[in-house]
């Protein structure tokens, strides 16, 4: 149950497509993402506030919790394996940490040549971490909210159409003073948009 009253919110923000945000939220505090229209994901990674190298680890997150996939209850643990966050509310039910960033380099091997100067999240990241001293040595595998990548048996996995839809959202709950580096992801060559990447909206309280 979520306990983000809006009346009493700190942080207010809408993030238009290809736009991102570096926000700090403290120990206790809560964070929601709000898919405003639906099927928009959001690239989200997370950094000690005292400490960039303590980042999150998907591959930690993973195997810790024998889950690929996040929802509520869900530990965003660092490569320490200390606490980052936990997912205490959710009204979408998954959430990709697999299908990574989109970036100009990838965009040209999967989608051809014509794409290489098309915005992508990781422009976005190192626009915005870089006052946080967050560079290309500091992104690693990042939570990719209402983004739907199935994982077959074999392991393999395809980014398709989402699971979210217009005023879903997802509650994170700071379990230390947190960075959350935030790119509202850009692509327009799948269909993890929709095919049409529209704004979200950030909500934040930081005490009681």
């Amino acid at each position: 149950m979520s306990t983000l009253v809006q009346p009493t919110v700190d942080l207010d923000l809408v993030v238009p497509p290809g736009d991102g945000a570096l926000i700090t939220v403290p120990a206790g505090g809560v964070l929601r993402i709000v898919d405003l229209e639906g099927n928009q994901a959001v690239d989200t990674l997370l950094y000690d506030a005292h400490d960039t190298a303590n980042r999150y680890s998907a591959f930690d997150t993973v195997r810790e919790q024998a889950a690929v996939y996040l929802t509520t209850g869900s530990r965003l643990l660092s490569g320490r394996l200390d606490e980052l966050a936990v997912i205490t509310d959710d009204t979408c039910g998954r959430h990709d940490t697999v299908g990574g960033a989109c970036a100009q380099e990838s965009n040209v091997i999967r989608y051809g040549e014509h794409t290489r100067h098309q915005h992508a999240c990781r422009e976005t990241f190192l626009a915005y971490g870089a006052p946080a001293g967050i560079g290309q040595r500091d992104l690693g595998h990042n939570i990719n909210f209402f983004m739907n990548v199935p994982v077959d048996s074999d392991g393999g996995l395809k980014f398709d159409d989402g699971v979210s839809a217009p005023g879903r959202y997802v509650e994170l709950t700071a379990s230390r003073d947190l960075l959350v580096l935030i790119s509202n992801c850009p692509q327009l060559n799948n269909p993890c948009n929709g095919w049409n990447p529209t704004p979200v909206r950030l909500l934040g309280r930081w005490s009681a």
